[in-house]
């Protein structure tokens, strides 16, 4: 997973910072489309990606769906590995 996180990293940033931009996207669209008052957030945007893959993966069995399900879940854990390091920063000795 390791070299999973940084080919993500290098190509796209920190899953809680690019998935916050995602999720603020389809925010405002669906807020616009649907007049739905609600705000999706960084950890939304992997299970929705999961959900994806795994609909995609009813239609037509892939290992590569599969893959990407795993790499999403990952991503939902280093969201909230840096959401709670923001909660609970580490103090200075």
């Amino acid at each position: 997973m390791t070299i999973a996180r940084a080919d993500r990293m290098h190509d796209y940033g920190h899953p809680l910072d690019n998935f916050t931009a995602i999720a603020r996207f389809w925010s405002q669209y669906l807020s616009h489309k649907h007049g739905a008052d609600f705000e999706l957030g960084p950890d939304d945007v992997g299970f929705m990606m999961i959900l994806l893959k795994t609909a995609r993966d009813c239609h037509k069995p892939k290992p590569d769906n599969l893959v990407d399900i795993i790499g999403y879940a990952d991503c939902v854990q280093m969201v909230r590995e840096a959401q709670a390091r923001e909660s609970f920063p580490l103090s200075d000795p």
